[in-house]
């Protein structure tokens, strides 16, 4: 009982969470490595149960999607097969293949998210002044920005809606609850196709006690996290995504 309630605060924490600003699954994963269920049974079960919050709080911040349906749909397949290689190449690469690189991810999330308004109005200029094919190269590259983290969500995960957010801060003049909103849906679909995944070809892996008390605690998380973040102004959201994203950082370099 002690374990199974355990687990459940772990998905409802990481459900609220990853709504609000992500890193999720720096709470989930630990908690099931302490309990010692095995490595990729922790990080396949985890990710499976975290799709119900991506859900719940995709679904709470509706409003804030409707103004860029455009951009969800152009940045949504790069997320979505991102996810499918990052599911594949965690069957087939050892657990510990990003672990160097994810702190410094990190770090570089939290400076674009710190200092996101100042670099999107000095690449709003360079785009206005600069040769007229700007916007276009600038939505390329952020479609490849995404399919990369897509990748690495479907791979880990761990700060990915950080990465989202910092990058989609620089890259557009979107504003931070509508960013905040896209982050919750590409995420959900980066982990929705590794869950699918997952389910085809890992099945053996999936412990469903597990992924069952973290996808509850998870949905519950999301509903409050939504109800939650959508009431945040933005300086107070974006103080909340550097203190969680540097708490991140700081358990997985001095902790992990």
């Amino acid at each position: 009982m002690l374990e199974a309630g355990a687990i459940f605060l772990a998905g409802f924490w990481a459900g609220m969470i990853n709504v609000v600003v992500g890193s999720g699954t720096l709470v989930t994963f630990p908690v099931l490595l302490l309990f010692g269920f095995p490595p990729l049974t922790a990080n396949i079960s985890n990710n499976i149960g975290l799709v119900a919050g991506g859900l719940s709080g995709t679904w709470g911040y509706r409003k804030e999607l409707a103004p860029n349906k455009d951009m969800i749909k152009r940045l949504l397949p790069a997320s979505a097969v991102g996810g499918l290689v990052g599911a594949l190449l965690l069957l087939v690469l050892p657990a510990q293949a990003f672990s160097t690189i994810v702190p410094v991810l990190i770090i570089i999330g939290i400076l674009m998210v710190a200092f996101g308004p100042p670099l999107q109005r000095l690449l709003a200029a360079r785009r206005y002044t600069g040769p007229a094919d700007g916007p276009a190269r600038s939505s390329v590259g952020l479609i490849a920005a995404i399919f990369v983290l897509g990748m690495y969500g479907g791979y880990f995960g761990a700060a990915q809606g950080i990465l989202i957010v910092g990058l989609m801060s620089i890259m557009t003049t979107v504003a931070l609850q509508q960013v905040n909103a896209v982050k919750n849906v590409l995420t959900t679909a980066v982990n929705g196709i590794a869950a699918l995944t997952f389910m085809v070809v890992a099945w053996h892996y999936i412990d469903w006690k597990v992924t069952a008390l973290i996808a509850v605690g998870a949905l519950l998380g999301g509903m409050v996290g939504a109800k939650f973040g959508r009431k945040l102004p933005p300086l107070a959201l974006r103080a909340t995504i550097i203190v969680v994203g540097t708490a991140a950082l700081v358990k997985m370099v001095f902790f992990s």
